[in-house]
């Protein structure tokens, strides 16, 4: 593998401490059997909002009184290996980097086998609702990326 967003394979594997187990629906398979390449980035959703739940941030985004939201600003998937109909796929999420208002996501997509199928990483940045602009993160967000990736 040759992603840019990967140094060390082996200790950016290493580095992950949550997943989710998703199973591959017949809906979202092509002619092939093969996943739709586009449906990756819907498993990279539904992880991220479980890991978001995890570390304690998603509940302060979904208070309608709340002044700050997340968006997506970038999000890029390589595909390893295929996968198919009725597979269970590990996905794998992580901070990578904490920027002023954004963090860059890390995925890691593994087969039952253990294989990685499919890796991927994309930014997220905290927003005002009121303005669109960027809101820094505060140390405690900081450390809530930090803390839970460490255990």
């Amino acid at each position: 593998m040759k992603q840019t967003y990967i140094e060390n394979l082996e200790e950016w594997q290493e580095g992950f401490r949550f997943s989710v187990p998703i199973r591959v629906r017949f809906s979202e398979t092509d002619m092939f059997g093969h996943l739709n390449n586009t449906v990756t980035f819907a498993y990279f959703e539904q992880a991220r909002i479980d890991y978001l739940k995890h570390i304690g941030l998603m509940n302060d985004w979904l208070d309608p009184d709340g002044d700050c939201i997340p968006v997506v600003a970038d999000l890029q998937c390589d595909y390893v290996k295929q996968v198919f109909f009725d597979e269970t796929v590990d996905v794998h999420v992580k901070a990578g980097s904490i920027g002023r208002s954004s963090v860059d996501i890390h995925y890691m997509g593994k087969n039952e086998k253990g294989d990685i199928v499919f890796t991927g990483r994309g930014a997220m940045v905290q927003i005002s609702k009121k303005t669109g602009s960027g809101v820094p993160w505060s140390e405690h967000e900081k450390e809530q990326f930090c803390e839970k990736t460490r255990n």
